[in-house]
């Protein structure tokens, strides 16, 4: 045994291990450095695959290995115990500053001891909100709510005239300019023009967005010193008056439906239930549900009053801090970002209604984008160590993708983002799929299929009881889907979705007989 240099409490001793491969008799002598900051596991693996150690050695390796590191560090430990107790019986350490560092630790590390953590402003802000929507104060939170929305979209609808016109302007003076092309104008004169018109788009752009984000943010701050200010008057018995004025407050959102809030429920008709039970001995009861809608109509608020609108708006709200949360699943690409596709279409929504909970979707995908990067620097710091190929599996393909963007995901990932400001969701799981998702030879192997099941797992550990999935993993159809097609997809979903809701119910529920939940 000898002391490593470099590390004053590292010492390096030999592992030696001899086996008898036919005639042979063979000596394995690998030094190691204790302690051993590794997993057990994992420098056996790396010894096999390094040393070419026969397979049936492996198990009597492993065994000789992990007594070895156990013995060993046991000794080690014994021995600076003898050394810290030579040095305090000979008085080379001073007794009551050692008391003091261990009633510190003690202290510190012990939750008893420890400080009470000081409430956010946020768990404050959620405990009085589901207070009060369990009151008669709810209708006056929704109307005050409804009202808020309606602002914002006139704001939206301005800015979007604004821009339609500006778009209108510059079209009737690009065609123009084209007509002079090749007489009084130049390419490089409509190339400046095609410029002045995008800077002016982009400043116009900018300006309503900054718009928005300073109204949005003041109607957050109103709403939250609001809700807080309603709660402190309720909570005083001086106050009767408050409860009067709620009782006879009217709903604002019973209004007349506008034209098409007609057509849009009767195509939400469209849907057929079933309830299912899942399970050999333990049963669990199931609601399924498929409905022929566009994925972003669970997102959508109605500006003016329909049928089930108020009642969906209260369910969203009741069960917005509770064990029964609704998500969705989302189809997008490998950017961490808005700016195309259906990111676009669902962010546009986002903005459509002000989040009084939590932060807005830019920001929340800023924080994804940190965590990715993060993680794909965690992983590049091993990349150079080998691995050991499970199922004839390489990681260089993924490796490989990665290298191109840190900040991209990879098919089968997905991230979350929570909202408030949804008409019947809370949680959105933006899935991560490639065109594989399009060919009809798809397995349960695929990745899109396994970020499926992971989903599904992050339902059952974190009380998401309703969830909305696209049967088909798509949310566009196209010519090549044909009805065989469809069939094959929607059997693998389902099989996917059976599988997992079964797998995750035995090992939460082990000793009931019925759990109810809803599948959409």
């Amino acid at each position: 045994m000898k002391k490593n240099k470099g590390k004053v409490n590292t010492t390096e001793k030999e592992f030696v291990f001899g086996f008898r491969a036919g005639r042979n008799d063979c000596v394995l002598k690998v030094p190691l450095q204790f302690p051993v900051q590794e997993n057990v596991s994992d420098l056996h693996g790396r010894l096999m695959l390094l040393h070419k150690i026969p397979c049936f050695v492996e198990n009597e390796l492993r065994s000789t290995l992990s007594t070895f590191i156990e013995s060993e560090t046991i000794q080690d430990y014994d021995r600076e115990a003898e050394l810290a107790l030579q040095r305090l019986t000979t008085g080379e350490v001073d007794i009551d500053q050692l008391t003091n560092t261990w009633a510190k630790a003690y202290s510190e590390t012990t939750l008893e001891h420890a400080c009470p953590e000081e409430p956010s402003w946020d768990e404050d802000f959620a405990d009085v909100y589901h207070e009060l929507i369990h009151s008669p104060a709810s209708d006056t939170l929704l109307n005050l709510e409804h009202n808020y929305f309606v602002s914002v979209s006139e704001l939206i609808s301005e800015r979007d005239m604004e821009l339609k016109k500006l778009q209108e302007r510059q079209a009737t003076e690009m065609d123009k300019v084209m007509q002079e092309l090749g007489k009084t104008m130049t390419d490089q004169d409509v190339n400046a023009v095609a410029s002045q018109h995008f800077d002016a788009q982009q400043v116009l752009e900018n300006k309503w967005a900054n718009e928005l984000k300073q109204v949005t943010h003041i109607q957050k701050q109103e709403y939250q010193e609001w809700v807080i200010k309603l709660h402190q008057d309720m909570q005083n018995p001086n106050n009767s008056t408050i409860n009067e004025e709620i009782k006879m407050q009217p709903s604002q959102l019973t209004e007349e439906s506008e034209p098409g809030a007609r057509l849009y429920e009767e195509q939400r008709q469209l849907e057929e239930s079933f309830t299912i039970h899942l399970g050999a001995q333990l049963k669990t009861m199931h609601n399924l549900r498929l409905v022929r809608a566009d994925v972003l109509d669970f997102c959508k608020h109605r500006r003016h009053g329909s049928r089930g609108t108020k009642l969906r708006r209260l369910q969203t709200a009741l069960s917005l801090y509770s064990s029964s949360l609704c998500g969705l699943v989302l189809l997008v690409d490998n950017r961490v970002n808005s700016y195309s596709g259906i990111k676009r279409d669902f962010a546009t929504v986002s903005k459509e209604c002000t989040d009084f909970h939590f932060p807005r979707l830019e920001e929340q995908l800023e924080v994804v984008q940190q965590v990715v990067l993060y993680a794909r620097s965690q992983t590049s710091k091993h990349k150079d160590q080998p691995e050991v190929p499970r199922n004839g599996s390489s990681c260089e393909d993924k490796n490989q993708n990665v290298e191109k963007n840190s900040s991209n995901i990879l098919p089968g990932e997905f991230y979350i983002s929570r909202h408030s400001n949804l008409s019947e969701v809370h949680i959105v799981f933006h899935l991560c799929v490639d065109d594989n998702v399009r060919s009809g030879n798809i397995t349960a192997r695929e990745p899109a299929i396994m970020g499926l099941r992971n989903i599904l797992k992050v339902c059952c550990t974190h009380d998401v009881t309703t969830i909305t999935i696209p049967l088909l993993l798509v949310h566009d159809m196209s010519e090549e889907m044909t009805i065989p097609w469809c069939l094959r997809r929607a059997e693998l979903v389902f099989k996917c979705v059976k599988g997992e809701r079964v797998r995750c119910t035995s090992a939460i529920f082990p000793s009931c007989v019925t759990s109810e939940t809803s599948q959409s």
